[in-house]
């Protein structure tokens, strides 16, 4: 079996807002999850980007990023991702090329594609009323990303480009532009292993990349008990639950709230089925699990969402992880 010492191991960030907390508690609460994560010897810790939602914040992960990496000094830190659709690819250079000359060696650039929205008048705000992107406007505005980082912001140093994808067809762009592929385990399971053989039958090398480089995204939620780390997930359940029967984002409930919660037999059964592809439960159970998840996919690296209510929890759960790691390494 994989030995996760071997791994390294991030945290991707959501920021998910506490009922009855203001988002501005949340933000700041970012910089501390930042600090803990780098003593912990998380590899990097990345920012999602979302919009209007009710659960997470509406936080831009550049600025996260450079809160966080002027508050830190090891770890790297950057985007998971920002979304193309979104921006103008030379902003998202200037931004980002800016970040890398003021830390050298430390800001990572994922992009994906999502609009990071479910409600459509924001969609539509944030593409400034245009229609959605197509296939070939987002690989046009990713190539065009790249090359704008070298020959219009021409810093002298680089962010670390990444393309994120939940699907073959993102997983073929990655592997067209020769870029290192972070594959959303965490939101389409079932489309892992398809997308990760489709990335490296086409890996074709850049300046960028190589060989083909896996880093695995996978929810994870770790305590000292399963039954603790069910409790803990229960609020990431309900908005799960909410999602499959069609509805946006509801507001994060708290975990008793959610145990108050009345799930239906088919919510139950995609829920059990989503969590046996993640990683949930005691030390010895993630550990066993992530040991499992690395070794089938051949990840070169693991980064871990972990969406639980209080950040003590969330804290905690990375704690777990990385301790058992270290008096380990596997399960």
């Amino acid at each position: 079996m994989t030995s996760l010492t071997s791994l390294p191991v991030g945290a991707l960030e959501v920021a998910m807002v506490q009922t009855g907390a203001r988002a501005a508690d949340t933000v700041r609460d970012t910089a501390d999850f930042a600090r803990a994560v780098e003593e912990l010897g998380c590899s990097r810790l990345w920012y999602a980007e979302h919009h209007h939602s009710p659960a997470i914040g509406a936080f831009p992960p550049v600025v996260l990023t450079a809160h966080a990496a002027a508050s830190t000094s090891r770890i790297r830190i950057g985007s998971g991702g920002v979304l193309a659709p979104n921006h103008a690819p030379l902003t998202v250079a200037e931004q980002f090329g800016t970040l890398a000359a003021l830390h050298p060696d430390r800001i990572d650039l994922g992009i994906g594609r999502g609009p990071g929205t479910f409600h459509e008048p924001t969609a539509r705000a944030l593409r400034r009323g245009a229609d959605p992107t197509t296939d070939d406007e987002y690989r046009a505005d990713v190539a065009q990303t790249l090359r704008l980082l070298v020959d219009e912001v021409a810093l002298g140093t680089f962010p670390q480009p990444w393309l994120l994808a939940s699907s073959t067809a993102g997983a073929a762009l990655a592997a067209d532009l020769g870029l290192p592929l972070a594959f959303a385990h965490h939101i389409r399971p079932d489309h892992t292993e398809a997308g990760l053989a489709h990335y490296r039958d086409r890996f074709t090398p850049s300046r960028w990349c190589e060989r083909p480089r896996v880093l695995l995204c996978v929810e994870t939620v770790c305590a000292e008990t399963d039954e603790e780390a069910d409790r803990l997930a229960g609020p990431m359940d309900v908005i799960k639950a909410g999602l499959l029967q069609g509805r946006s984002e509801s507001p994060f409930p708290t975990p008793e709230e959610a145990a108050a919660h009345s799930f239906t037999a088919g919510e139950r059964r995609a829920l059990a089925g989503f969590k046996a592809q993640q990683a949930q439960g005691d030390p010895a159970t993630v550990g066993k699990r992530l040991a499992e998840l690395a070794e089938a996919t051949d990840a070169d690296e693991l980064l871990l969402a972990t969406p639980v209510y209080a950040l003590a929890d969330r804290l905690t759960s990375f704690a777990l992880v990385a301790e058992r790691i270290r008096s380990t390494g596997v399960a």
